[in-house]
């Protein structure tokens, strides 16, 4: 097996593919919330760039910003759980939303805003399928408050790649984000889907860019630049964890001193502590 260098979870790459090859992203985009794709008389992606001050921040967000047939669509890949995704997920949708009210429009003029995201981790343990799709309803009528609010999950863990058949889209595309090894695509590609052909040949072109390997080199600097810092943050914490140890023992044991009759002086020297502290203290 030979592990791929980049997958199609990599953000960096993946916008790259996607922006740059604008046909394969209304396809994916189609499959994924499931409409036909002649069905698309508007698409417009409103973040095409990635902006050079951000290609050495690990923290900042790839993802794609879409207009579709008047709908917000945004699209990202997650590849690690930090435990609070549905919070983070909230939030984009409720900040693509919430921007989309232009000045002097009612709130009704608000379009519908769908975020979709495709993780590499088990999200929801206690159901099978790797597709959930998320509406605002009524718990107990099950009454749609309002069609504007829409979330899709694809965890990518759950499919099944064993089988894949040429006609199921949805899989077909999800597997290319699933695929760790040359041998993943190869089994794609041998199916002889044109569109999913035409996305590997995307990405085997995209990763041999000088482009893409310098953005990439700066991605990879500020992964190491971020995890020497947290081990230097842990280092200092873990010192001054130590050192207000230390002083809460002495303060303890300052207070049983003075509390058996000791002097001031003795209780400083036995301690370590400054004669104004031990003052304090008592």
């Amino acid at each position: 097996m030979t592990e791929l260098e980049y997958k199609f979870t990599y953000d960096l790459l993946f916008k790259m593919i996607f922006t740059k090859h604008v046909k394969l992203l209304k396809s994916l985009v189609a499959t994924l919330i499931n409409i036909p794709l002649d069905s698309i008389e508007q698409f417009e992606i409103r973040n095409a760039e990635i902006p050079p001050e951000t290609l050495g921040d690990k923290f900042c967000r790839l993802d794609i910003n879409m207009v579709v047939n008047g709908q917000h669509v945004d699209l990202e890949v997650q590849v690690d759980n930090d435990g609070d995704f549905p919070e983070r997920s909230l939030y984009y949708w409720a900040r693509e939303y919430s921007t989309a009210l232009k000045t002097g429009d009612s709130y009704s003029d608000l379009p519908k805003a769908i975020v979709i995201s495709i993780l590499s981790f088990t999200m929801f343990k206690d159901y099978d399928g790797f597709h959930s799709e998320f509406h605002a309803l009524e718990v107990k009528r099950h009454t749609q408050l309002t069609d504007k609010f829409c979330l899709h999950y694809f965890e990518l863990p759950k499919l099944p790649v064993e089988n894949l058949s040429k006609t199921d889209r949805l899989s077909l595309w999800l597997a290319l984000f699933k695929a760790k090894t040359e041998e993943d695509l190869n089994k794609i590609e041998a199916l002889e889907v044109e569109e999913m052909q035409e996305a590997i040949r995307a990405y085997k072109t995209v990763t041999v860019t000088p482009e893409f390997k310098e953005v990439a080199r700066l991605r990879e600097l500020a992964r190491h630049n971020e995890a020497s810092a947290l081990r230097n943050a842990e280092r200092k914490g873990i010192q001054k964890g130590r050192q207000e140890g230390i002083r809460e023992e002495k303060i303890s044991l300052a207070k049983n001193l003075l509390a058996d009759g000791d002097s001031i002086e003795k209780v400083a020297r036995m301690t370590g502590l400054t004669r104004k502290e031990v003052e304090a203290i008592k």
